[in-house]
């Protein structure tokens, strides 16, 4: 009789065992990887696809530069595909409107980087750190661009630093047109996959998805023409003294809340909080730059042979390397809120 009684209780412990084990096994935490070390394989990311985008990244000819803002947008999709899983449990994106615009996100990232297995005739490299100047005449590969930045720089109403100031401004309305053309390429392409498809999304919820789509293309058409339309009064009025600010993104944020019909109160305090996000800007231009050089001058010295001299540039560089990650992300976040906000604000105010 004592000894069943014994057998039943060691059954029972090593039952309990089991389930403990199995219960780890299929936790969240093993299941959902960490940024750190697992096995010896270092994990960037919390989500498995963007990890694979890292490390296919890291095999590509990609600058340095390149490579650090690949990383601030994966870190960026990370954290709204994060922030939409607590969404999604909540019940709050039914007609799947969000998790549509996250997946036309993740495909603009890899196309934009050239990593969605297209093939891209557009230059691997858009650093605006480079000299554009590849063929004069021809610079910012579009008609009205190329016309408008030839006649303002044969205008004589600009000094050396008022043309660099202008060149940023039509690089980054540049990068704009390319933006737009890779969202509209991606979404007609994704409503031709899923054309003929069964969707989840039925009746007037998928109407809704592909409503915001062009909700969203239309907008950024619209800033686009409003974009060209400043520059081209830049172009022939010239900067005036005045001016608020300096850096593309702050001024096309400022110029977008200017918009949205803001009280002079609001306005006030949104301008000193561009200022330090212009701030933020800069200094992560700064270290742009010091990363582009650290990289230089490690292949230098790497053709040179020193290991010692090879070993001081490349923990440099691999310093300079997380820096400007760090601070690309936390600077694309700071304009992702200050966006919401304005857009919230504008919103807001057209209600009443």
């Amino acid at each position: 009789m004592l000894n069943a009684k014994m057998q039943l209780q060691c059954l029972i412990v090593v039952l309990c065992l089991n389930a403990a084990a199995m219960a780890g096994k299929y936790s969240r935490e093993v299941n959902e990887p960490k940024p750190g070390s697992s096995d010896g394989v270092t994990v960037e990311f919390r989500i498995g696809k963007l990890n694979q985008v890292w490390e296919k990244a890291k095999r590509m000819q990609m600058s340095p530069v390149r490579q650090a803002e690949l990383h601030s947008d994966l870190k960026i999709q990370e954290k709204d595909e994060l922030q939409w899983k607590k969404i999604k449990v909540e019940g709050l994106d039914e007609n799947g409107e969000k998790e549509a615009q996250l997946r036309r996100n993740f495909n603009v990232i890899l196309a934009k980087y050239g990593m969605d297995g297209k093939r891209d005739t557009r230059p691997m490299e858009s650093n605006s750190l480079k000299d554009h100047d590849s063929r004069e005449g021809d610079m910012f590969e579009d008609p009205r661009l190329d016309k408008l930045w030839n006649k303002a720089k044969g205008s004589g109403k600009f000094s050396d630093e008022e043309l660099l100031s202008l060149k940023r401004e039509f690089q980054h309305h540049k990068d704009k047109i390319h933006e737009y053309s890779i969202l509209m390429d991606t979404i007609s392409r994704t409503e031709e996959i899923h054309k003929n498809v069964i969707s989840p999304l039925e009746g007037e919820a998928k109407e809704q998805v592909l409503q915001h789509k062009h909700t969203d293309l239309k907008q950024k058409m619209r800033d686009l023409n409003q974009g060209f339309e400043r520059l081209r009064r830049l172009s022939h009025e010239g900067f005036t003294e005045d001016s608020d600010f300096h850096e593309p993104r702050v001024i096309e944020l400022w110029e977008a809340a200017r918009r949205s019909n803001l009280t002079e109160d609001e306005l006030d305090s949104l301008k000193e909080e561009l200022r330090h996000f212009e701030t933020k800007v800069e200094k992560h231009s700064h270290y742009q730059e010091q990363l582009e050089l650290s990289h230089q001058k490690l292949q230098h010295v790497e053709a040179l042979g020193d290991k010692e001299h090879i070993k001081r540039n490349q923990e440099k560089y691999n310093t300079l390397s997380e820096k400007t990650r760090e601070m690309g992300y936390k600077m694309k976040k700071h304009m992702q809120d200050l966006s919401n906000k304005i857009l919230r604000s504008g919103l807001k105010h057209n209600e009443l």
